[in-house]
């Protein structure tokens, strides 16, 4: 794969698209901490895999329309995340559910006003993943999404099965209508497609809203997911992004 620039990202927060507020990612970082356990005999420094940590920094332009009523807020309570590297299909998509602990506004002397925001994760330290929409998708009715390759999956065989289970995130940016239940279904040819068992969000009635599910952390994920819409009572419109992450190698949260 070629070399990328970081145009045409998308930030979306709590149901809310802020992309267009957002005018600098500062920084997406996070994994386990590193514990340092050197023995003394040892002649070089030992070290294992701590608590999974995470955090999410950006810049946004003060918008009273847009970004500052949902910023402005600083809810106590976990908000989540998704930043989209590119929009396409199968993009990557960094995704914390955690604690907003500033926003610092800045009045330079040009007349710019801008907000610092800082998102430290709170249980399940930064999750890379994939896109399963194109950025923000609408559907009208119930539809199946198209397949996206998450790759050849675990050790030893490398057959395109993860045998270490999934998480899934999804951002609800507007609904209109009765219900819609949205899933996350996987493939081993990118033709036939299975619901997998803790991979259906539950059924959402009203926008905006996030959710994050998971399976059993030893769960077999096949090689292809896509993004599906069913209905009981009906809907009209339903705009959301689905971004899924698939444990090749075991993980514990």
């Amino acid at each position: 794969m070629a070399k990328t620039s970081g145009l045409g990202d998308a930030l979306y927060l709590g149901g809310n698209d802020l992309s267009g507020d957002y005018t600098a990612i500062g920084n997406v970082g996070g994994g386990p901490a590193a514990l340092t356990t050197t023995g003394i005999d040892k002649g070089a420094m030992e070290r294992i895999g701590g608590v999974r940590d995470g955090r999410l920094e950006a810049t946004a332009w003060f918008n009273p329309t847009l970004s500052h009523p949902v910023l402005s807020a600083l809810p106590t309570t976990d908000v989540t995340s998704m930043y989209c590297r590119g929009t396409a299909l199968g993009s990557p998509a960094a995704n914390i559910v955690g604690k907003q602990v500033n926003y610092d506004g800045t009045r330079g002397q040009d007349g710019s006003f801008t907000f610092a925001v800082s998102m430290q994760a709170n249980g399940f330290g930064v999750e890379w993943g994939y896109l399963l929409t194109a950025g923000k998708r609408v559907d009208v009715a119930a539809t199946n999404g198209t397949g996206v390759d998450f790759g050849l999956g675990s050790s030893p065989l490398f057959n395109g099965q993860a045998l270490f289970g999934a998480q899934c995130y999804l951002q609800v940016f507007a609904f209109t209508g009765t219900d819609v239940t949205i899933k996350v279904q996987d493939s081993a040819d990118n033709a036939t497609f299975a619901d997998v068992t803790g991979m259906t969000f539950t059924a959402v009635t009203s926008g905006p809203g996030v959710q994050r599910i998971a399976t059993a952390s030893n769960q077999t994920v096949r090689r292809y997911l896509r993004a599906v819409t069913t209905t009981v009572g009906g809907f009209t419109s339903c705009t959301f992004a689905v971004a899924a992450v698939r444990n090749d190698v075991a993980t514990a949260f």
